[in-house]
């Protein structure tokens, strides 16, 4: 097994390993990079639906996707997908993966099966080194915040006239019903380190602000945390494994594959609630 870094803010490839086969051993070394990487992409894997799912049982309890369809053998499997005359992608904003949970999801692992010849790609961007580049003054003052969450907005009744959801890629708008509230600025549960916690799609603005007045910091935070320094860029072939920590990361997937299909399997881990970062 080889591991190599993807960037020096985050990210790893794995190579020289079928995590059909691996042992405990290897699993650890994985586990390890992980925590330590944010994004770990394992190349080359021939996984089928339960060779996926056992996976990532090895990392939690499954969450099953309110929104995506599901795969028709597997209902812990989300299709992730853009057909070939469709236009718009899902997950094109910079976003963090159930955030409006009040456990939010600890990772979510994608499994390539068709992609385009070129593009299709997926950032990631590094909430923990973001934070840590600020000043100590607006260090302290995203401390003292705590920012509002749901879905009701981006998968509720206001989408049902979207693209997506016309077409059944996304549905159950009846199930957004999510809404909680976090720290801007959360410990990590396993590492300790502090990590930015808002994103584009999911955060209405901070408690006690209105959405109004939250919209000019959102738009900050996410500007210093998606610059170029402090991500880095997937690129996709089928067979590829890609896991990535929710509670460290942001992530975007590019639309710049018109007339092409992109076809993936997605299977998020259930996480825990999040304290602040003191």
């Amino acid at each position: 097994m080889n591991i190599r870094p993807l960037s020096g803010a985050l990210g790893a490839e794995i190579t020289g390993i079928d995590v059909r086969a691996m042992g405990n051993a290897e699993f650890a070394a994985i586990r390890d990079t992980f925590h330590d990487r944010s994004v770990i992409v394992i190349r080359d894997q021939e996984l089928s639906g339960d060779d996926h799912v056992a996976f990532a049982r090895r990392w939690g309890d499954i969450n099953i996707n309110r929104f995506f369809k599901p795969t028709d053998t597997h209902p812990e499997i989300a299709t992730v997908l853009k057909e070939a005359d469709q236009k718009l992608n899902v997950g094109g904003d910079w976003h963090t993966d159930h955030s409006y949970d009040q456990a939010p999801a600890l990772g979510s692992i994608l499994y390539a099966i068709e992609t385009p010849p070129a593009g299709g790609d997926t950032l990631f961007c590094s909430m923990t080194a973001a934070y840590e580049s600020l000043s100590d003054g607006m260090k302290a003052t995203l401390r003292s915040l705590k920012a509002r969450h749901s879905s009701r907005h981006a998968f509720g009744a206001t989408q049902t006239g979207t693209e997506a959801h016309k077409d059944g890629r996304l549905g159950n708008e009846a199930a957004a019903k999510q809404d909680a509230v976090h720290p801007v600025v959360i410990a990590h549960p396993e590492t300790g380190r502090p990590a930015l916690y808002v994103n584009a799609d999911f955060t209405l603005g901070f408690e006690g602000w209105t959405d109004e007045e939250s919209q000019p910091l959102l738009r900050q935070i996410e500007a210093h945390a998606t610059l170029s320094e402090y991500t880095c860029r997937v690129n996709w072939a089928p067979g590829t494994l890609t896991m990535w920590d929710n509670r460290a990361v942001m992530h975007k997937a590019i639309n710049d594959y018109q007339g092409y299909r992109r076809l993936m399997h997605r299977i998020t881990i259930n996480g825990c609630e999040l304290a602040a970062f003191e």
